[in-house]
Parts: C-alpha cells; sequence; structure tokens
C-alpha cells in the first residue's frame, strides 16, 4: 500500500514539474549556435585563449630568476 502511495506521489511530483517547464520560452538549436558563434567572432580580440597576450603583459608567466653569489 504504501508503495502504491509513493508511486502516486512521485507521479504527481512529475506533473507539476511538467507544468512548470511546459511555460519555459524555448530557441531553436540552430538560432542558439549562430548566436554563440557571432558572441565568440566579436569578443576573439579580447580573449587571450584565442589571440595570447605579449609575454611582456601577461601576469602568469614564469618569472626568471636569477642566482647571485656574494
Amino acid at each position: 500500500m504504501s508503495n502504491n502511495m509513493a508511486k502516486i506521489a512521485d507521479a504527481r511530483k512529475t506533473v507539476e514539474q511538467l507544468k512548470l517547464e511546459v511555460n519555459i520560452e524555448r530557441m531553436m538549436v540552430s538560432k542558439a549556435a549562430a548566436e554563440l558563434m557571432a558572441f565568440c567572432e566579436a569578443h576573439a580580440k579580447e580573449d587571450p585563449l584565442v589571440t595570447p597576450l605579449p609575454s611582456s603583459e601577461n601576469p602568469f608567466r614564469e618569472k626568471k630568476l636569477f642566482c647571485a653569489i656574494l
């Protein structure tokens, strides 16, 4: 008996979730991909992974340590 009640409760949760999701505005994948490509192309010059920084401006470059024996 409790197994049936659990199944009914689970089904009710699923129905409530589906009712919430039915109102979500959706977008075609092709349109989303086109917008993503346009964004990436528009910001490519500012992206250090696409256009590397000059080594003099790179805050993550390895600093060369010089050892001086006095």
